[in-house]
């Protein structure tokens, strides 16, 4: 007996000591696990200092742009869309919550006082249970939500980046366009959430810039020295015009001042007083709709009254500077002088090519290299691509835009793309590329355009890393060329960027891809959200309505981008581009010339209305511009002048100057709808 109490004892101790080891074991695994989750956080703490200080080197020196731009297709604002049935009644602490989130956003603080009450009053509530996925990674957003209550977890990629609590916004970038989201967020507990959608928020937006827009239009039409002025006139005024707040109690103008602004009252009220005896006496009170200080516009002249703001006042002004700019003292000149213009000696499109059919045009062959033997594609985009062919009766190349009829009508881009065919039909410039024929099959629509041979100025830019002077002046004058001839026939082109800048085999310069491309009325607007980031004018981030005033602003961005290597305003995030754009802070590297940066700025200018090219001299202002001294426009235009681009091209096979692209085997699906039967 005693011996087996003893092997039972035995037994026990090592039974004890097995345990003990493993409670020792257990105590290093969890220490082990504890330092790696500290080295995690650790790491995580360096990626997001890391992301902070190179967000900070970006706001403070130039970030190269090294991919290709994103492009932002337009998209229709629903004429009948009903916003009032979104209303949702808030308690006082439920707005101010959401205007502090509001605030603390960088791109919500940017806009006004009465987009943000718009916004506020049009966001609905969403209740969400634990572990329901708000948004999920790679799928189209179109919603914007501010946390109203509880805690949820964003990922990518399965790895966790942040917890998002009360106050937090998440998602703006839908509001603005169709993108893809780049993270996945789902409810950790049960959660309250503020959201709008993209078209609510754009209708509200364009509906209160065309109320203000009308509303400032009336206002004008009272003020007796704008009685002559055509409702064209009074648009470019109003272009020109900037919003300016002043505290109550707070003078105006001051009697006896030199005066030099006009003003009206959009908000507030305004006591005007005189000095009489001695004795200030108040002459009368003025609220919206009232104006002062017209005849400061037109004249040198000293204030004859005191204007004072009885309680907080916002107006909009206009001072004499812009206001000569702006409008003449005869009638507003909106075009150059035909002599002027583009080169009306432009050679019609050849009649060997008028009968061209699809079955006519054979592919061109990688002759070398990794792709030898495959077709040759010459660009992508995000319709489709663009490929060479060839003709086996009269040896010609053209560049064929094949594009997807299935992904036009998911996108809703019927419209812009018969707008295309249309207006490159129609144009006879040597600054635009050729269109030669059209076609279409039960996949895709067909475009046979001029083949230029020199090759994007996107990849001579990557390949140079920045130009030359004389050879920005040089594209940038093709450009200024193509624009007159497009602005005069009331077209707005809305895409300019090194990507759509072709060379043909001369070194001139080609206008390429009018998908964005829009006939206009002079003094109209449209609130079209499209373009590309870092070429966008303020005026369409904020859905203020523009018109050809953006397309100078894209002018200074190219200028800018072709001298320095990259866009002023660029980030890897679309949204902090568009905040730089609003903060409108350029710097420039100093390389850059006084003379590039005085046309870049004034090209660049906030307010459309003031912008060289907008102002009441129109394109002459910018041919004029000291910085193109050197250019002759007229041999330009009869292309008598030696191109300087000519030395960024390669000679070789006829591809050589393009990046070369694998052939896409896989057919899009069939699409008949018949959107298309006049291609």
């Amino acid at each position: 007996m005693e011996a087996k109490l003893k092997e039972l004892q035995q037994k026990l101790e090592k039974q004890c000591q097995i345990n003990q080891e493993l409670q020792n074991e257990n105590r290093t695994l969890e220490k082990r696990l504890k330092e790696k989750e500290k080295l995690l956080e650790d790491l995580q703490s360096h990626l997001e200092e890391a992301d902070r200080l190179s967000q900070r080197s970006s706001s403070d020196g130039l970030e190269v742009r090294q991919s290709r731009a994103a492009v932002m297709a337009p998209e229709p604002i629903p004429e009948d869309m009903d916003i009032s049935s979104t209303r949702v009644k808030k308690t006082t602490s439920e707005r101010a919550q959401i205007m502090k989130a509001m605030q603390k956003n960088d791109f919500l603080i940017r806009l006004d006082e009465e987009q943000i009450s718009m916004m506020v009053e049009l966001l609905s509530s969403l209740d969400r249970c634990p572990g329901d996925n708000i948004i999920t990674e790679g799928t189209e957003g179109d919603s914007l939500y501010i946390v109203a209550a509880g805690e949820l977890r964003v990922t990518q990629a399965g790895r966790t980046l942040r917890t998002l609590t009360s106050g937090d916004v998440f998602g703006e970038l839908a509001i603005l366009y169709n993108c893809k989201r780049t993270a996945s967020v789902k409810a950790v507990t049960a959660v309250k959430l503020w959201c709008i959608e993209r078209q609510i928020y754009r209708s509200i937006m364009a509906i209160k810039s065309k109320k203000k827009r009308e509303q400032l239009m009336g206002f004008l039409k009272t003020a007796h020295t704008f009685k002559s002025l055509s409702d064209e006139q009074l648009s470019s005024i109003i272009d020109s015009m900037e919003e300016v707040k002043f505290q109550e109690n707070e003078v105006i103008v001051r009697e006896g001042a030199e005066g030099n602004t006009f003003y009206i009252i959009l908000q507030g009220e305004v006591q005007v007083t005189k000095k009489v005896n001695g004795q200030q006496k108040v002459i009368r009170k003025m609220g919206q709709g009232d104006y002062f200080g017209e005849l400061a516009l037109i004249r040198e002249i000293l204030r004859t009254a005191t204007c004072t703001a009885l309680v907080p006042v916002t107006c909009f002004a206009i001072d004499k500077e812009a206001f000569e700019e702006t409008i003449p003292i005869e009638i507003l000149e909106l075009h150059d002088d035909p002599d002027l213009l583009e080169n009306t000696q432009t050679s019609k499109k050849e009649s060997s090519v008028s009968s061209l059919q699809l079955k006519d045009l054979v592919p061109v062959l990688y002759q070398e290299g990794r792709y030898q033997g495959n077709p040759i594609t010459l660009g992508l985009g995000g319709f489709g691509r663009v490929e060479l062919v060839t003709t086996l009766h009269h040896g010609k190349y053209f560049a064929l835009k094949r594009i997807s009829k299935k992904l036009i009508v998911q996108k809703r881009q019927e419209e812009h793309v018969l707008f295309e065919k249309k207006l490159l039909m129609d144009i006879e410039c040597d600054f635009i590329v050729k269109l030669y024929a059209t076609f279409k099959d039960s996949r895709y629509i067909y475009m046979a355009m001029d083949f230029c041979s020199g090759g994007e100025i996107w990849t001579k830019l990557k390949e140079a890393k920045r130009f030359e002077e004389n050879i920005t002046v040089f594209v940038a004058a093709c450009v200024v060329e193509a624009y007159a001839y497009l602005h005069k026939k009331d077209i707005m082109y809305r895409d300019l960027k090194p990507e759509n800048l072709m060379l043909d085999s001369r070194g001139y310069v080609k206008l390429v891809d009018f998908g964005f491309a829009k006939k206009l009325q002079r003094g109209q607007k449209t609130y079209s959200f499209c373009g590309t980031p870092e070429y966008m004018a303020p005026e369409i981030i904020q859905n203020q309505g523009h018109d050809f005033a953006a397309d100078f602003w894209s002018l200074g961005i190219l200028i800018y981008e072709l001298l320095a290597g990259s866009p002023p305003f660029s980030s890897s995030e679309p949204q902090n581009i568009y905040a730089r754009i609003l903060d409108g802070v350029m710097k420039f590297p100093p390389h850059m010339g006084e003379a590039a940066r005085s046309l870049i700025s004034k090209l660049c200018r906030p307010r459309p209305g003031q912008r060289l090219g907008s102002t009441k001299n129109g394109m002459r202002d910018v041919r004029t511009h000291r910085w193109f001294n050197n250019m002759n426009w007229h041999k330009l235009r009869m292309k008598q002048i030696d191109a300087p681009t000519l030395k960024l091209i390669r000679k070789g096979p006829c591809y050589i100057n393009f990046d070369r692209f694998p052939f896409d085997k896989i057919q899009d699906e069939e699409e008949f709808s018949g959107w298309d039967r006049d291609f």
